[in-house]
């Protein structure tokens, strides 16, 4: 049993010995650099959280497989870029550019936070108004009389 266990020992112990350095991905490094910078700006079309160098959709290595063509054509990074764009729309770069039919977009978020600040000033200022009312009814010294007179019967009961 010993022998079993310093045998598994001395294996285990051993094993980064025999190890290997992984085999690169791809033929040409320098354009898989410039693939994985491109498609990191790009959206997955079918993940759309998702960039493309990220997303593992059939679509997307399709995609990166035609990004990577377009770099070995020697195409600048812009080129590319300007390519999918026309093929798929704005709605592929993850940065948008602004222009009237992206305005929504880019001040959407912005208009709803105003909107939210304002609503909440409107209702505070509403609820503020409703109280310092409420608190303003004072009662008549009639009405005290007799408010005082209820008390005095319910503590002698």
């Amino acid at each position: 049993m010993m022998r079993l266990i310093a045998f598994l020992l001395a294996l285990f112990l051993s094993a980064p010995l025999f190890a290997k350095d992984a085999a690169p991905l791809a033929e040409d490094e320098a354009v898989e650099q410039r693939l994985n910078v491109i498609a990191e700006e790009l959206r997955c079309l079918v993940c759309q959280n998702e960039s493309l160098a990220g997303s593992r959709a059939d679509l997307a290595q399709d995609l990166r497989r035609e990004v990577r063509i377009l770099i070995k054509d020697g195409k600048s990074d812009s080129d590319i870029r300007e390519f999918m764009v026309s093929r798929y729309g704005d709605f592929i770069l993850y940065r948008p550019p602004v222009k009237p039919t992206t305005w929504l977009l880019w001040g959407g978020p912005f208009l709803l936070l105003i909107s939210g600040v304002v609503a909440l000033i409107v209702y505070l200022r509403r609820r503020n108004r409703a109280v310092a009312q409420a608190g303003s009814k004072h009662l008549s010294t009639d009405e005290q009389k007799h408010a005082a007179a209820l008390l005095d019967e319910e503590t002698k009961k």
